[in-house]
């Protein structure tokens, strides 16, 4: 069994309220979910509105799979206009570490 966290940095295009961040976050983490079955939360930048940080947690029975799965995430928050992404960090974990 492999463990894959994603953690991507994204910069918000047009958003002047925490309120239109979340109107922009939202559908993102939705699709996501639906997508690919993964785990996801915002977990940084609560505070900041033009600034947000999301976490994917991706399983899988081989490594392959889950660094396959957290690319896949990775390229659909990437081609999302309204989105920069500034930083992707993957890591890779299983269950003999």
């Amino acid at each position: 069994m492999y463990v894959g966290a994603l953690t991507l940095d994204l910069l918000l295009g047009d958003v002047r309220s925490l309120k239109q961040k979340r109107s922009v976050i939202r559908p993102i983490v939705a699709e996501l979910q639906r997508k690919y079955s993964v785990s996801v939360a915002e977990t940084g930048n609560h505070d900041l509105y033009r600034r947000c940080e999301i976490g994917i947690a991706v399983v899988a029975s081989t490594a392959a799979h889950c660094t396959a799965l957290m690319n896949s995430c990775e390229r659909l928050v990437a081609d999302r206009p309204e989105v920069e992404l500034l930083s992707a960090r993957q890591r890779l974990f299983n269950d003999e570490e």
